[in-house]
């Protein structure tokens, strides 16, 4: 007999450690030559620290603009202090930083916490192509 469990349309930000990033975004050991996106979905990875104060005001923005785009887009977060390896692998100089990630294509950072309205115009540009 199958379960059925009642879901919530309310998506939130989603956190990552190391070994979740490699199975559901890329693994970069095994392909550390070429990006393969390995979603379902376009991503939208924040880089941060829990220390940092811009990190803090662009958080409650992610967790909007997660609500507002539901199951269309991913958007995870990865703790630079807990996970140095991921943040190192993708040289995180600053944070926050933000990695779009399109279905298609090579992924692109930005650096500094956008507002909201220029974290819609990418979305909508870079991984959702609209």
């Amino acid at each position: 007999m199958k379960e059925t469990i009642k879901k919530e349309n309310k998506m939130t930000t989603i956190h990552l450690t190391k070994a979740e990033f490699l199975s559901k975004v890329t693994n970069f050991e095994t392909n550390p030559t070429e990006w393969k996106y390995l979603g379902d979905k376009p991503a939208l990875i924040d880089f941060y620290a829990d220390w940092c104060g811009p990190c803090k005001a662009i958080a409650p923005v992610l967790e909007e603009l997660a609500a507002e785009y539901g199951d269309r887009i991913y958007i995870y977060k990865i703790n630079t202090e807990t996970e140095p390896e991921l943040a190192s692998a993708f040289g995180i100089r600053s944070i926050p930083s933000l990695l779009f990630v399109p279905m298609n294509g090579q992924p692109q950072m930005a650096a500094g916490a956008l507002p909201k309205q220029q974290l819609k115009e990418a979305i909508n540009n870079l991984l959702l192509k609209e």
